[in-house]
C-alpha cells in the first residue's frame, strides 16, 4: 500500500516531465528532423515566448487570479516600440518629432505593459472586480489602444536610422548572444528570477498564502491588496517583453500580435501543475509545461498534421492536464485525511 501510494505521488509530481519525455521520444522516432539542431533552435525560440508569458501568468494564478489580457498587452507593447522607432513621438505643441534611443524605447514599452498590469491589479485588488471580467475588459482596451496608435496598420522596418540614433532594436531583442538566441537568454533569466522570487522570498510565500486561503492570509497580516496588485504588474511586464521580442524578430510591429497568446500561457501553467484555484504550483513546472506545448506543436507540424487537428489535440491535452490536476488534489486530500486518522 505504501509503495503504491508513493508511486502515485511521484507520478503526479513528475507527470508533466513524463509527458514531455514521451512526446520528444515519439516525435524523434516518427520524424528524424525533430532532434536536429536547426529544429531545436526554432522550437526553443517558440517555447521562450510562451514561457516568458507563462511565468507572469503563474504568479497571477498562484494568487488565485487569472489574466486574459497578456496577449493584448504584448501587442500593445510591440506597437508602442514600433511606433516610437518608425514614426517617433510627435510633440504637436512644439512642432517637433522626437526619436528616442532604443534603450528608452524598451523602457517605455515595458512601462506600457506595467501600466496595463497596474490597471488590472487596481481593478482586482481595490475595486474587487472578478479577475476574469477585469482582464477581459483590459484585453479589449489594450488591443483597441494598439489599433488606435497604428491606425490598424503595421509599423515596418524597425531597424531604425543611423542619423536618428535609434538603430539596433532587432539585434538587441531578437539577435544572438554567444551563439544562442537572445529570447532564450531572456527566458532563462526571467524563469530563474521568477523561481527564486516564488520559492525563496517573503513576497513569493505571500502569493502562495493568498492563493491558498485569502481570508486566512489577510488575518495573518498579509497585505493582500498589495500582493494582488504586484502580481498583475509582473504579468504585464512579462507580456511586454514578449511583445518586444516578437517585434524585434519580425522587425515589424502589428496590432494583432499576441492574439490568443493568453490561452497558450494558461495552458503552460496548468500543464506545469499549477492549480487554477491558486496556492499550488512552481515556475519550473510552468517552463516544462511551455516545453510540452512547444514540442507538441512543433512535432505535429513536422508530421504534417492539419492545423485544425493541432487545435483539437492541444485542447484535449489541456483538458487532460486539468483532469490530472483534479485527481492529484483529490488524492492529496484523501492522503491527508488518512494521515489524520
Amino acid at each position: 500500500m505504501k509503495t503504491s501510494a508513493a508511486f502515485a505521488a511521484l507520478f503526479f509530481r513528475l507527470r508533466t516531465l513524463i509527458v514531455l519525455l514521451v512526446l520528444v521520444t515519439t516525435f524523434a522516432v516518427m520524424s528524424p528532423a525533430f532532434l536536429t539542431s536547426a529544429n531545436l533552435t526554432i522550437l526553443t525560440k517558440h517555447v521562450a515566448i510562451n514561457a516568458i508569458l507563462a511565468v507572469g501568468m503563474t504568479f497571477v494564478i498562484l494568487s488565485g487570479g487569472i489574466d486574459l489580457s497578456v496577449g493584448s498587452i504584448a501587442g500593445f507593447a510591440g506597437i508602442l516600440a514600433g511606433g516610437l522607432i518608425h514614426s517617433g513621438l510627435v510633440l504637436r505643441a512644439f512642432g517637433v518629432v522626437v526619436y528616442p534611443r532604443v534603450w528608452l524605447v524598451l523602457l517605455i514599452a515595458l512601462a506600457g505593459g506595467a501600466l496595463v498590469g497596474a490597471v488590472n491589479g487596481a481593478l482586482v485588488s481595490l475595486l474587487r472586480v472578478p479577475p476574469f471580467i477585469a482582464t477581459l475588459g483590459t484585453l479589449y482596451v489594450a488591443r483597441g489602444a494598439a489599433l488606435l496608435i497604428s491606425n490598424g496598420a503595421t509599423f515596418p522596418d524597425l531597424e531604425g536610422k543611423p542619423d536618428l540614433s535609434n538603430t539596433g532594436f532587432p539585434a538587441l531583442m531578437g539577435g544572438n548572444l554567444l551563439g544562442i538566441p537572445i529570447p532564450i537568454w531572456l527566458m532563462v533569466a526571467i524563469a530563474c528570477v521568477g523561481a527564486l522570487v516564488a520559492a525563496r522570498t517573503p513576497f513569493g510565500r505571500r502569493v502562495y498564502a493568498i492563493g491558498g486561503n485569502m481570508r486566512a492570509a489577510e488575518l495573518s497580516g498579509v497585505r493582500v491588496q498589495r500582493i494582488q496588485f504586484a502580481v498583475y504588474v509582473i504579468s504585464g511586464v512579462c507580456a511586454a517583453v514578449v511583445g518586444l521580442v516578437i517585434a524585434a524578430q519580425l522587425s515589424a510591429a502589428h496590432p494583432a500580435t499576441g492574439e490568443s497568446f493568453e490561452l497558450n500561457a494558461i495552458a503552460a501553467v496548468v500543464l506545469g501543475g499549477t492549480s487554477l484555484m491558486g496556492g499550488r504550483g512552481t515556475i519550473g513546472g510552468t517552463v516544462i509545461g511551455a516545453l510540452v506545448i512547444g514540442a507538441l506543436a512543433d512535432g505535429l507540424v513536422l508530421l504534417g498534421v492539419s492545423e485544425f487537428w493541432q487545435t483539437v489535440i492541444k485542447g484535449l491535452v489541456i483538458i487532460l492536464a486539468v483532469i490530472l490536476d483534479q485527481m492529484q488534489q483529490r488524492y492529496s486530500n484523501r492522503a491527508a485525511a488518512a494521515a489524520r486518522n
